[in-house]
Protein backbone atom coordinates (compact mmCIF):
# COMPACT_ATOMS: atom_id res chain seq x y z
CA UNK A 1 0.00 0.00 0.00
CA UNK A 2 1.52 3.52 -1.03
CA UNK A 3 0.09 6.49 0.34
CA UNK A 4 -1.98 8.21 -2.41
CA UNK A 5 -0.29 10.63 -4.20
CA UNK A 6 -2.69 13.31 -3.50
CA UNK A 7 -2.46 12.61 0.33
CA UNK A 8 0.29 14.83 2.15
CA UNK A 9 1.46 14.99 5.77
CA UNK A 10 -0.65 18.12 6.91
CA UNK A 11 -4.16 16.02 5.90
CA UNK A 12 -5.30 13.31 8.59
CA UNK A 13 -3.32 10.40 8.30
CA UNK A 14 -6.49 8.35 9.04
CA UNK A 15 -10.05 9.89 7.87
CA UNK A 16 -12.86 8.35 9.50
CA UNK A 17 -16.00 9.44 7.63
CA UNK A 18 -19.86 8.18 8.17
CA UNK A 19 -18.44 4.79 9.44
CA UNK A 20 -21.03 1.97 10.20
CA UNK A 21 -20.43 -1.44 11.16
CA UNK A 22 -23.00 -4.45 12.42
CA UNK A 23 -22.61 -7.95 13.17
CA UNK A 24 -26.22 -9.27 12.36
CA UNK A 25 -28.94 -6.92 13.50
CA UNK A 26 -26.87 -5.55 15.96
CA UNK A 27 -25.24 -2.16 14.66
CA UNK A 28 -22.29 -1.55 16.84
CA UNK A 29 -21.17 1.56 14.74
CA UNK A 30 -23.42 4.33 14.37
CA UNK A 31 -21.87 6.37 12.46
CA UNK A 32 -18.44 7.41 13.40
CA UNK A 33 -16.04 10.25 12.41
CA UNK A 34 -12.65 10.77 13.48
CA UNK A 35 -9.80 12.49 11.59
CA UNK A 36 -6.18 11.63 12.88
CA UNK A 37 -2.93 13.83 12.12
CA UNK A 38 0.39 12.00 12.16
CA UNK A 39 2.12 11.99 14.68
CA UNK A 40 -1.14 12.21 17.14
CA UNK A 41 -1.87 10.29 19.92
CA UNK A 42 -5.27 9.17 20.17
CA UNK A 43 -7.35 7.34 23.07
CA UNK A 44 -10.96 5.83 22.72
CA UNK A 45 -12.47 5.19 25.85
CA UNK A 46 -15.79 3.89 26.86
CA UNK A 47 -17.87 0.88 28.44
CA UNK A 48 -17.91 -2.36 27.16
CA UNK A 49 -19.84 -3.26 24.35
CA UNK A 50 -19.18 0.08 23.17
CA UNK A 51 -17.29 -0.27 19.65
CA UNK A 52 -14.37 1.09 20.52
CA UNK A 53 -12.01 -2.49 19.38
CA UNK A 54 -14.17 -3.02 16.55
CA UNK A 55 -14.04 0.54 15.49
CA UNK A 56 -9.44 0.32 15.63
CA UNK A 57 -10.12 -3.27 13.91
CA UNK A 58 -11.77 -1.54 11.11
CA UNK A 59 -8.85 0.65 10.70
CA UNK A 60 -6.73 -1.94 9.50
CA UNK A 61 -9.24 -4.30 7.65
CA UNK A 62 -9.90 -6.92 10.05
CA UNK A 63 -13.32 -5.92 10.34
CA UNK A 64 -15.24 -4.64 7.45
CA UNK A 65 -17.55 -2.03 7.35
CA UNK A 66 -21.30 -1.82 6.24
CA UNK A 67 -21.63 1.87 5.16
CA UNK A 68 -18.94 5.53 5.48
CA UNK A 69 -15.10 5.54 4.76
CA UNK A 70 -11.72 4.63 6.61
CA UNK A 71 -8.72 6.16 4.62
CA UNK A 72 -4.61 5.66 5.77
CA UNK A 73 -2.62 8.06 4.15
CA UNK A 74 -5.82 8.62 1.52
CA UNK A 75 -6.06 4.93 0.32
CA UNK A 76 -9.40 3.60 1.10
CA UNK A 77 -8.89 0.43 3.56
CA UNK A 78 -12.24 -1.15 2.70
CA UNK A 79 -11.77 -0.75 -1.16
CA UNK A 80 -11.73 -4.35 -2.15
CA UNK A 81 -8.94 -3.99 -4.72
CA UNK A 82 -6.47 -2.77 -1.72
CA UNK A 83 -3.69 -5.20 -0.39
CA UNK A 84 -4.64 -5.89 3.13
CA UNK A 85 -0.88 -6.80 3.09
CA UNK A 86 0.58 -3.26 2.13
CA UNK A 87 -2.22 -2.01 4.71
CA UNK A 88 -0.97 -4.31 7.46
CA UNK A 89 2.82 -3.02 6.92
CA UNK A 90 1.63 0.69 7.46
CA UNK A 91 -0.77 -0.12 10.08
CA UNK A 92 0.48 -2.35 13.21
CA UNK A 93 -2.11 -3.80 15.80
CA UNK A 94 -1.27 -4.84 18.95
CA UNK A 95 -4.05 -6.65 20.94
CA UNK A 96 -4.77 -7.52 24.47
CA UNK A 97 -3.40 -11.61 24.08
CA UNK A 98 -0.16 -11.46 22.91
CA UNK A 99 -0.05 -14.29 20.76
CA UNK A 100 3.45 -14.72 20.57
CA UNK A 101 5.01 -18.55 18.84
CA UNK A 102 5.92 -20.56 22.10
CA UNK A 103 8.81 -22.78 20.59
CA UNK A 104 10.52 -19.50 19.29
CA UNK A 105 12.82 -17.37 21.26
CA UNK A 106 11.78 -13.30 21.50
CA UNK A 107 14.00 -12.53 18.77
CA UNK A 108 12.35 -14.82 16.54
CA UNK A 109 9.08 -14.43 16.98
CA UNK A 110 10.15 -10.39 16.25
CA UNK A 111 11.69 -11.22 13.54
CA UNK A 112 8.78 -13.71 11.91
CA UNK A 113 7.08 -11.76 9.58
CA UNK A 114 9.67 -9.25 8.34
CA UNK A 115 11.79 -12.47 7.17
CA UNK A 116 8.75 -15.05 5.80
CA UNK A 117 6.13 -12.92 4.75
CA UNK A 118 8.02 -9.43 3.55
CA UNK A 119 11.08 -11.85 2.33
CA UNK A 120 13.84 -9.31 3.74
CA UNK A 121 17.03 -10.15 4.22
CA UNK A 122 17.35 -11.64 7.70
CA UNK A 123 20.93 -10.37 9.03
CA UNK A 124 19.44 -6.24 8.35
CA UNK A 125 15.85 -7.92 10.09
CA UNK A 126 17.63 -9.53 13.39
CA UNK A 127 19.78 -6.21 13.51
CA UNK A 128 16.68 -4.34 13.52
CA UNK A 129 15.03 -6.97 15.92
CA UNK A 130 17.70 -6.16 18.44
CA UNK A 131 17.65 -2.48 18.30
CA UNK A 132 13.85 -3.44 19.43
CA UNK A 133 14.62 -5.67 22.29
CA UNK A 134 16.55 -2.73 23.52
CA UNK A 135 13.57 -0.38 22.49
CA UNK A 136 11.20 -2.18 24.61
CA UNK A 137 13.64 -2.26 27.21
CA UNK A 138 13.80 -6.40 27.13
CA UNK A 139 17.83 -6.22 26.38
CA UNK A 140 19.35 -9.13 27.69
CA UNK A 141 16.25 -11.62 26.94
CA UNK A 142 16.60 -12.19 23.10
CA UNK A 143 16.87 -15.65 23.55
CA UNK A 144 14.26 -16.26 26.35
CA UNK A 145 11.26 -18.29 25.37
CA UNK A 146 7.77 -16.44 25.76
CA UNK A 147 7.28 -18.80 28.94
CA UNK A 148 10.03 -17.71 30.23
CA UNK A 149 9.01 -14.30 30.51
CA UNK A 150 6.09 -12.11 32.42
CA UNK A 151 2.90 -11.08 30.70
CA UNK A 152 3.83 -7.50 30.67
CA UNK A 153 7.17 -8.86 29.23
CA UNK A 154 5.49 -10.59 25.99
CA UNK A 155 3.29 -7.37 26.14
CA UNK A 156 6.48 -5.53 25.22
CA UNK A 157 7.61 -8.32 23.02
CA UNK A 158 4.51 -8.20 20.66
CA UNK A 159 5.02 -4.43 20.41
CA UNK A 160 8.39 -5.01 19.18
CA UNK A 161 7.40 -7.63 17.14
CA UNK A 162 4.58 -5.00 15.39
CA UNK A 163 7.35 -2.40 15.30
CA UNK A 164 9.63 -4.72 13.36
CA UNK A 165 7.16 -4.26 10.06
CA UNK A 166 7.79 -0.15 10.40
CA UNK A 167 4.27 0.40 10.69
CA UNK A 168 3.59 4.61 10.73
CA UNK A 169 0.54 3.80 12.58
CA UNK A 170 0.25 1.80 15.73
CA UNK A 171 -3.22 0.68 17.10
CA UNK A 172 -3.21 -0.75 20.86
CA UNK A 173 -6.58 -2.61 21.64
CA UNK A 174 -6.70 -2.70 25.78
CA UNK A 175 -3.09 -3.70 25.56
CA UNK A 176 -2.76 -3.80 29.69
CA UNK A 177 -6.56 -5.37 30.15
CA UNK A 178 -4.86 -8.76 30.87
CA UNK A 179 -1.71 -7.83 32.68
CA UNK A 180 -1.06 -7.53 36.60
CA UNK A 181 -1.25 -4.42 37.98
CA UNK A 182 2.48 -4.48 38.68
CA UNK A 183 3.75 -5.31 34.98
CA UNK A 184 0.94 -2.69 33.16
CA UNK A 185 3.47 0.39 34.01
CA UNK A 186 5.91 -0.91 31.89
CA UNK A 187 3.84 -1.72 28.90
CA UNK A 188 2.64 1.87 29.37
CA UNK A 189 6.16 3.18 29.52
CA UNK A 190 6.85 1.92 26.20
CA UNK A 191 4.39 3.02 24.30
CA UNK A 192 4.48 6.46 25.98
CA UNK A 193 8.06 6.37 24.21
CA UNK A 194 6.62 5.14 21.08
CA UNK A 195 4.50 8.40 21.19
CA UNK A 196 7.42 10.68 22.16
CA UNK A 197 9.20 9.53 19.14
CA UNK A 198 6.32 10.24 17.17
CA UNK A 199 4.60 7.64 16.42
CA UNK A 200 1.09 7.76 15.63
CA UNK A 201 -0.83 6.15 17.81
CA UNK A 202 -4.82 5.05 18.29
CA UNK A 203 -5.36 3.37 21.68
CA UNK A 204 -8.35 1.78 23.14
CA UNK A 205 -8.18 1.92 27.00
CA UNK A 206 -9.01 1.79 30.25
CA UNK A 207 -5.69 3.49 31.73
CA UNK A 208 -7.56 7.13 32.72
CA UNK A 209 -4.31 8.84 34.22
CA UNK A 210 -2.52 6.95 31.19
CA UNK A 211 -4.91 8.66 28.82
CA UNK A 212 -4.33 11.83 30.41
CA UNK A 213 -0.99 11.62 30.39
CA UNK A 214 0.10 11.19 26.95
CA UNK A 215 -3.04 11.61 24.71
CA UNK A 216 -3.19 14.60 22.34
CA UNK A 217 -7.26 14.23 21.82
CA UNK A 218 -9.62 11.66 24.06
CA UNK A 219 -13.13 10.28 22.24
CA UNK A 220 -15.52 8.85 24.43
CA UNK A 221 -18.30 6.20 22.78
CA UNK A 222 -20.98 4.62 24.37
CA UNK A 223 -23.76 2.46 22.40
CA UNK A 224 -21.64 2.73 18.91
CA UNK A 225 -21.74 6.68 18.97
CA UNK A 226 -18.81 9.31 19.57
CA UNK A 227 -20.56 10.81 22.86
CA UNK A 228 -17.84 13.44 23.27
CA UNK A 229 -14.19 14.39 22.59
CA UNK A 230 -11.17 16.96 23.34
CA UNK A 231 -8.03 17.44 24.51
CA UNK A 232 -7.43 15.47 27.88
CA UNK A 233 -7.93 18.66 30.13
CA UNK A 234 -10.90 19.79 28.98
CA UNK A 235 -12.17 16.27 28.83
CA UNK A 236 -11.55 15.25 32.29
CA UNK A 237 -12.58 18.33 34.32
CA UNK A 238 -14.97 19.88 31.53
CA UNK A 239 -17.22 17.19 30.41
CA UNK A 240 -20.70 18.54 29.16
CA UNK A 241 -22.54 15.18 28.37
CA UNK A 242 -24.03 13.65 31.13
CA UNK A 243 -23.23 9.97 29.64
CA UNK A 244 -19.33 11.13 29.93
CA UNK A 245 -19.85 12.48 33.38
CA UNK A 246 -20.98 9.36 34.85
CA UNK A 247 -18.74 7.06 33.32
CA UNK A 248 -16.05 9.32 34.29
CA UNK A 249 -17.52 9.34 37.89
CA UNK A 250 -17.70 5.71 37.83
CA UNK A 251 -13.65 4.92 36.97
CA UNK A 252 -12.35 8.04 37.94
Amino acid sequence: MTANSTWTPDQPIVSIKNVQKSFGDFQVLKGIDMDIQKGEVICIIGPSGSGKSTLIRCINALNDIQGGSIKVEGQEVHDPDLDKLELRKKVGMVFQQYNLFPHKTVLQNIMMAPVLVLKENKAEVEERARSLVKKVRLGGKEDAYPGELSGGQQQRVAIARSLAMRPDIMLFDEVTAALDPETVKEVLVTIKDLAEDGMTCILVTHEMGFAREVADHIYFTDRGVIVEHGPPNTFFDSAKDERTKLFLSQIL
